[in-house]
């Protein structure tokens, strides 16, 4: 998707100066570069709102100015926001890429280790509400505060799996921001290895 959304920025921009350098008027070489930014920024605008949104602001903000500039016939400026909100178009697609890797990774990540310690701390609290006996330096007012914790990161996984299942992995992601440090500091708590 990437290369074809540069494909066709290239295409658009090159028939945008070609206009201006025929001498077609500078009017419309400046609407065609605005028009070429603006296809360029909504095939990428799915993608970019997901993952990037403040790169996907910064672009329509460039494409704005570029209107605004047209539309006080200041076509120098109008040309150049039009080339900047294009060019930030293409940077849009393949920062949006990296971002869904980076969080397709993490929410992986945190698939496979979450349930796997979640499990093993209630099964640990399990047996301590049972009667096992605690670790050194635990009390019952310390094992209700680590069962509060344990279901407070139960809830948090709840929320991080529905996020994820309806393709928001990166509030899937943010949902469990600081679980990794909570869950390890339950686990030493609770003699976990």
């Amino acid at each position: 998707m990437v290369r074809k959304n540069n494909w066709i920025l290239c295409v658009l921009l090159g028939m945008a100066l070609l206009a201006a350098s025929c001498g077609s008027g500078q009017k419309d070489a400046t609407e065609a570069a605005i028009n070429a930014a603006q296809a360029a920024i909504n095939a990428v605008q799915g993608e970019a709102a997901k993952y990037v949104p403040d790169q996907l602001q910064a672009a329509q903000t460039s494409l704005q100015q570029a209107k605004d500039a047209l539309a006080n016939s200041d076509y120098r400026a109008a040309l150049s926001s039009a080339k900047e909100a294009a060019i930030k178009a293409r940077e849009l697609a393949t920062a949006a890429a990296a971002k869904r890797d980076e969080w397709t990774k993490e929410w992986a990540n945190m698939s496979t280790t979450m349930p796997k310690s979640l499990d093993q701390i209630k099964a640990k609290l399990s047996g301590y509400s049972h009667g096992a006996r605690l670790p050194a330096g635990m009390d019952k007012t310390a094992l209700d505060e680590a069962q509060s914790q344990y279901d407070q990161l139960k809830q948090n996984w709840a929320d991080a799996s529905a996020a994820a299942s309806q393709g928001h992995l990166g509030d899937a992601v943010n949902k469990l921001t600081g679980a990794q440090d909570t869950i390890s500091k339950l686990k030493e708590m609770l003699g976990i290895k």
